[in-house]
């Protein structure tokens, strides 16, 4: 079977690296187009970017030709969107007018009423938004979300939890500088410190989980019925975003039983190669997860979770340029050609 031809936007930053990575071998697809900003157009990737992480550039990559961010330059059926916030608006609907569908890892459409904000473990029947936004706008292609890394974390954990009734939830986050990029956070402002301020990121968190947990009536998504208060912080850890939990829920559930219904979540994607064993992993060691031990399990694609106590609150811990970018959207793209829509 042949595989579908993938594109990169935004190919030289810390989240198109991730991507690169996560698509390199994927037995569904092939990427085929690398695409930057015009300063990198025309440069071969290796002479383009500066490879950041742990893992070598794949050879493969390193000699292809980069394109503009232009729809008539990329040679792909689907692109994966590691824009910026600005640039994304106006670009990811030219691609998607163009015939493309865009898999987006960036904030501008997340909130849009007509594109679906896939958590695929959480909300897989949102993608029936997908006709509603052809047809609206027209499009031959289509756009796709997946969620802020911050909310990602805490909202594949709420999901199990929601039949108990979920009517609030608290969350303070511990966020890795990774989730800036390479430079967004100096080293003299960061090391020997705690920033209690990320912009914008609190009003994400707040608001995106009721969507992704709320209920598609056929013509739109009804938001969950329960109300997030968030406060972010940056923290010095390189990777992996520690965030800690407080649920009130009607039913008032005792921690072991939802010990259990985490053990027990069970999505059934296991038909998907990005896809982990576990989605959600219990850990019952009194100081865990922690990022340096955790971030990876599941290849990055898990969230671990602990110290479930009453109230409740618990610690919940995931990759936040795996689990949390990268790897998020490719898992909603393989649900979307699982569901015959690439």
């Amino acid at each position: 079977m042949a595989k579908i031809k993938a594109g990169v936007l935004g190919a030289t930053g810390a989240v198109g690296q991730r991507f690169i990575e996560g698509l390199r071998g994927h037995p569904w697809f092939e990427l085929t187009s690398l695409a930057a900003s015009d300063r990198s157009a025309g440069k071969k990737y290796r002479e383009a970017a500066k490879w950041r992480l742990e893992s070598e550039l794949p050879d493969e990559f390193a000699d292809m030709t980069v394109v503009r961010v232009d729809p008539k330059e990329v040679d792909a059926d689907i692109v994966f969107s590691a824009l910026p916030s600005d640039e994304a608006k106006k670009v990811e609907a030219e691609f998607a007018a163009a015939g493309f569908v865009v898999a987006s890892n960036t904030a501008t459409n997340r909130m849009v009423p007509d594109v679906p904000l896939l958590i695929p473990e959480c909300n897989p029947d949102h993608i029936e938004l997908i006709k509603i936004q052809k047809e609206r706008r027209g499009w031959e292609g289509y756009i796709t979300t997946n969620p802020n890394c911050t909310t990602i974390m805490f909202a594949l954990t709420l999901k199990p939890l929601m039949q108990f009734g979920i009517e609030s939830v608290h969350v303070a986050s511990m966020q890795a500088v990774s989730g800036a990029g390479y430079e967004g956070v100096p080293s003299m402002a960061i090391l020997d410190n705690i920033i209690p301020y990320i912009a914008g990121e609190e009003e994400k968190v707040e608001t995106e989980a009721q969507k992704i947990l709320g209920r598609f009536d056929g013509e739109r998504i009804v938001p969950a019925d329960f109300t997030v208060s968030a406060s972010c912080h940056r923290v010095p850890v390189m990777d992996g975003h520690t965030e800690a939990v407080w649920v009130r829920m009607k039913d008032d559930p005792t921690p072991a039983e939802v010990r259990q219904a985490f053990l027990d979540f069970n999505p059934g994607l296991d038909d998907l190669p990005t896809s982990p064993r576990k989605a959600i992993i219990v850990r019952d060691e009194p100081d865990r997860p922690q990022p340096r031990l955790d971030r990876n399990a599941g290849r990055g694609m898990s969230v671990s979770v602990g110290r479930i106590r009453p109230g409740i609150r618990y610690i919940c811990m995931g990759h936040n340029t795996i689990r949390g970018a990268a790897g998020a959207s490719i898992l909603n793209a393989e649900l979307l050609h699982k569901k015959g829509l690439l």
